[in-house]
């Protein structure tokens, strides 16, 4: 029968072992692979405080390894998003963002996405304030429609004052106040508490239905374009 080449280090490994060591630390000081020790030392009896001891240790580092996984998954998903940040702007760096026909192109690809198509208007509705910034500031350069020309409605939550509302999105759209609507307060939220920095749906509408047309076209011709075989 072959002999482990460890066999001379078995008592050692039983005497740490009595003395409470962890099978991981007697690794560690004697360089005996894992697989010998836990045949060696299963019937090594431990005191119970020998075993709340190595249970406590056991359980501070699987506490330090999950920290460090977090970590690592983090650092992992940071490089990621900076990665694709990057892509994302070299992609930028060789459009031109202020050319009027990128910007048409633009906003009829989110119009087709998000905005209204069945009423006779040019509309789009969201929470995200980006978004309606880009529309707002778009249908201006496009096509000169005025901050006064639009006429905004929102949708809130029960607990949300419609007055702060109204002027969080007259100064984030610069549009005029007094192109804010009646509000709409939606009952089914009554006794549940709005989340943090949630502001509504706004509705904005600014535009004949010519826009709405054009914009819809555009988008459609576009993706048929490129669809093609």
């Amino acid at each position: 029968m072959r002999t482990s080449k460890y066999a001379d280090l078995k008592p050692l490994a039983i005497k740490l072992r009595k003395k409470g060591l962890s099978i991981p630390e007697i690794e560690k000081r004697t360089g005996i692979p894992r697989s010998n020790l836990s045949s060696w030392l299963k019937t090594v009896p431990l005191t119970n405080k020998q075993k709340q001891k190595l249970h406590n240790n056991w359980t501070k580092a699987l506490v330090t390894a999950r920290k460090r996984a977090v970590k690592w998954h983090n650092e992992q998903k940071q490089g990621r998003l900076d990665l694709a940040k990057e892509s994302a702007l070299s992609t930028l760096n060789v459009i031109n963002p202020q050319d009027k026909s990128v910007m048409e192109l633009a906003l009829s690809l989110l119009y087709l996405g998000e905005g209204t198509k069945k009423k006779c208007e040019t509309s789009l509705g969201s929470s995200d304030p980006k978004i309606l910034q880009f529309f707002v500031k778009t249908l201006h350069s496009l096509y000169d429609i005025q901050p006064e020309d639009f006429y905004c409605q929102l949708f809130l939550r029960s607990d949300q004052d419609v007055k702060s509302m109204k002027k969080y999105w007259s100064k984030t759209l610069g549009i005029p106040i007094s192109c804010f609507g009646y509000c709409n307060l939606d009952n089914r939220t009554i006794g549940k508490p709005t989340v943090n920095n949630y502001k509504g749906v706004c509705l904005v509408r600014g535009g004949s239905v010519a826009i709405q047309r054009k914009l819809v076209y555009l988008a459609n011709a576009y993706m048929d374009t490129i669809g093609r075989p």
